[in-house]
């Protein structure tokens, strides 16, 4: 099914990333009432081998999917020393039903592995089921809240150790 689709690493910065950036966040505005997500992130935190960015392409070279991993040390909003946080996984609607998302995730837990960080986590939201069971399916567990949106009622945080 996935035939043709090439997994590449790219700045979070590169114009197919904020493609589909701004596609995630109108996403996100459809699902929580006109609200994206406003956690800073700054592109240098997806740098090697602090982090990782990946875009997906299809055979025509359009992007379809993203996703990251950022580095995460304890602190006050809830991380603990070794995290590797999981930010802006996406997959364009066209796309969504080939395992891409299941592929990324895959692909970005095996880098922060190798990059020495001890644990994922990552923060989604409670309209968006299809991301919770993905993760549910994948070896997450439910966590205590961390992160930008630790005080809302619809974040829902998860944690998957990876040694």
């Amino acid at each position: 099914m996935s035939h043709g689709i090439q997994l590449r690493t790219a700045p979070y910065d590169h114009p197919d990333a904020v493609k589909l950036n701004d596609q995630v966040q109108l996403e996100y505005r459809v699902r929580y009432d006109g609200e994206g997500d406003e956690t800073f992130l700054d592109p240098t935190m997806f740098e090697p081998p602090r982090g990782l960015y990946l875009l997906a392409y299809d055979a025509s070279g359009s992007p379809i999917a993203s996703g990251g991993w950022r580095s995460q040390e304890e602190n006050d909003e809830g991380y603990s020393d070794g995290d590797a946080e999981l930010k802006r996984m996406y997959v364009v609607p066209e796309a969504r039903g080939l395992g891409l998302a299941r592929r990324i995730l895959a692909t970005l837990e095996d880098d922060a592995r190798a990059a020495g960080r001890t644990r994922m986590v990552l923060e989604t939201g409670d309209q968006q089921p299809e991301a919770i069971a993905l993760y549910l399916s994948s070896g997450y567990t439910m966590s205590p809240k961390f992160g930008f949106y630790r005080f809302h009622d619809s974040s829902r945080c998860m944690a998957k150790p990876l040694n």
